[in-house]
């Protein structure tokens, strides 16, 4: 395609929206021209076949005129039979017209056939961008997307967009069908098309009017369904807390006013595009109307078109008409999936989004520490939640973080994995900037257990060898051992071939966070993170678990947020902070004896268990 014409077919506003769809296709090429291929070829053959009924008709209504003539003299004598008689000619034709018609049935079945298959390609892959995609932006981004909204959009919106590509597959066919019909009617008698051509066009500009108003109900349309998605999300999630307080009126008055918002939308979308197809289906009637009048008045009756030609050029008009109809019903359809499209679209974007940068080394072993470089770190960057944050971390010594709610522990943990990266400042393992590694290799240096705990709905034994394939029954029972979560496995219907549920709701939170912890022991990490990874369990099973992660501790870096201060005594250092700032640092006892923060925290805690 020449660039001057390509430029200019860019700027279009089809293009603009649905383009993307489309340049998906250069991934697989040999699919999506096949079903080109044969699309042309269908119509191809369905202008044969008319170009034989011109041929029929004349045979059947002026046997004695001149016998229709394609200008191939080899294909004139030896298929059409023009040197024999009417009778032999009829039957000729009619077996053209019938072989036509078997033909392009072959072509329509073989276009429906490779037209789905690049339909699944195309979703299959898309699918896979929006995994990738979201596999690769920042955490910040899924803290400010609602999630009911973006699985709005992998489901119903990808969903809709089948259909779209469903849509255009149909228009492009019958729009090589308007083609060789508007051809054909050219042979016929090219006033006649021009001033059908000229009538059509006059429609088509009323319709996109009304087509624009669809388009923007559209957007509404998929708005209203991301909202609504967010809010059964909600509930769902959050069923737990809606029944202990009571407040299924309360939720029940969401969920309806977000279903009657998404009808309330729907409705509105519906109303401007229902009245698209009957207003062309009047318009293209009376356009027909009009046409046979004025073919029979002005062409026919002074000798300038044969019976047969008129006939031929009504029967293409009544079959252009419909397929006319189904062009614009199907841009309706398509246009009212333009949201979806464009919610789609918005989610792929990489411009908008936050990205962590990904080095090229990969990180080995950590040798000596992991040191913050006067670290900011926010959310939002005039927003600081982290300031002036200088620490080292010695490699095989357990650093423990302390403070109130809200001090920034959580936040200054989630940097050292790079969740992530500081809006100032640097984070360091052995001398070397944590962005120069590669994400991957980073990682798989770590295992976390924090407050959170997520289960997958699958076996006790998948969730504890979560992300490791060659794990064997021993290891993960040793893991389960040294967790204290044995006990409890064992005495599941099917032990650790028994299936969670989602979320792992058939256990306790104490089961929950037990199998976390052996998840995380199983990988064999050089760091580990906990954090409050033991807030969850009882006394008993705490202190276990406690001595279990001392012996872990000898020759690993450990990284934990503590609730309980008992848990931390034995840490080579405390980190106490408070409003994003370190406030004290040092031995447990030392910083007992200064009794600043710690020995505060240390004095409540003592006293609530004395009370």
């Amino acid at each position: 395609m020449p660039r001057r014409i390509k430029r200019i077919f860019s700027t279009t506003r089809f293009w603009q929206e649905y383009g993307f769809i489309f340049r998906e296709f250069k991934f697989f090429p040999r699919v999506a021209i096949a079903a080109m291929i044969f699309a042309i070829g269908s119509a191809a053959f369905e202008g044969f076949g008319f170009g034989f009924l011109l041929a029929f008709l004349q045979n059947l209504v002026s046997p004695t005129l001149e016998p229709f003539r394609t200008g191939f003299n080899w294909f004139d004598v030896w298929i059409l039979g023009v040197d024999r008689g009417a009778t032999e000619r009829l039957l000729r034709v009619s077996s053209l017209i019938l072989l036509s018609a078997w033909i392009r049935a072959g072509f329509n079945y073989f276009t429906q056939v490779y037209t789905d298959l690049a339909q699944q390609r195309l979703v299959d892959r898309l699918r896979r961008q929006v995994f990738e995609q979201l596999q690769a932006v920042n955490l910040s981004y899924f803290n400010r997307v609602a999630s009911g909204e973006l699985i709005n959009t992998i489901t119903t919106e990808i969903g809709r967009l089948n259909f779209a590509f469903a849509l255009c597959s149909f228009i492009f066919i019958r729009i090589l069908t308007l083609i060789l019909y508007s051809a054909l009617l050219f042979t016929i008698s090219w006033q006649l098309t021009i001033i059908s051509l000229a009538l059509f066009g006059v429609v088509a500009i009323v319709l996109s009017r009304l087509n624009d108003r669809v388009r923007s109900k559209s957007v509404a349309v998929s708005a209203a369904n991301g909202r609504f998605t967010s809010t059964a999300l909600e509930l769902i999630n959050g069923i737990r807390t809606v029944q202990a307080f009571a407040t299924q009126d309360y939720e029940r008055k969401r969920f309806y006013t977000a279903s009657s918002e998404v009808v309330k939308a729907g409705t509105k979308a519906t109303r401007q595009g229902a009245i698209v197809r009957p207003l062309a289906e009047g318009l293209a009637t009376t356009i027909l109307i009009v046409m046979i009048i004025l073919a029979i008045t002005v062409f026919v009756e002074n000798g300038t078109l044969q019976t047969a030609s008129l006939l031929t050029f009504l029967f293409i008009l009544f079959r252009l008409v419909p397929a006319i109809h189904e062009v614009n019903g199907s841009r309706v359809q398509l246009i009212s999936a333009s949201g979806s499209i464009r919610n789609l679209r918005e989610l792929l974007r990489r411009d908008d989004k936050p990205y962590l940068h990904e080095g090229d080394r990969t990180f080995k072993s950590l040798n000596h520490a992991i040191e913050f470089c006067a670290v900011d770190f926010g959310y939002d960057p005039d927003q600081l939640v982290l300031k002036e944050i200088s620490l080292c971390i010695p490699k095989g010594h357990t650093t423990a973080i302390v403070g109130g709610s809200g001090a920034g522990k959580s936040t200054l943990v989630d940097l050292i994995p790079r969740f992530y990266d500081p809006t100032f400042g640097k984070i360091l393992f052995d001398g070397e900037d944590a962005r120069s590694f590669t994400l991957e290799s980073l990682r798989k240096k770590m295992a976390i257990v924090s407050q959170d705990t997520f289960i997958f709905n699958t076996s006790v034994r998948d969730n504890i060898a979560y992300g490791l394939e060659d794990m064997s029954d021993q290891q993960i029972w040793q893991a389960a051992e040294q967790a204290n979560a044995l006990d409890f496995i064992l005495e599941l219907p099917e032990q650790f071939a028994t299936v969670l549920g989602d979320r792992g709701m058939r256990l306790s939170g104490g089961q929950r966070q037990r199998l976390a912890i052996a998840r995380a022991l199983l990988r064999d990490p050089e760091i580990l993170i906990l954090d409050e990874a033991t807030s969850a369990l009882d006394s008993e099973s705490e202190q276990l678990i406690q001595q279990s992660l001392e012996r872990l501790s000898a020759g690993r870096t450990v990284i934990t947020i503590a609730h309980r201060l008992s848990t931390i005594v034995r840490a080579d250092q405390v980190v106490v902070m408070e409003q994003g700032q370190i406030v004290e640092q040092g031995s447990y006892q030392t910083l007992l004896e200064k009794r600043g923060r710690l020995w505060q925290y240390h004095r409540i805690q003592h006293e609530l268990r004395s009370g």
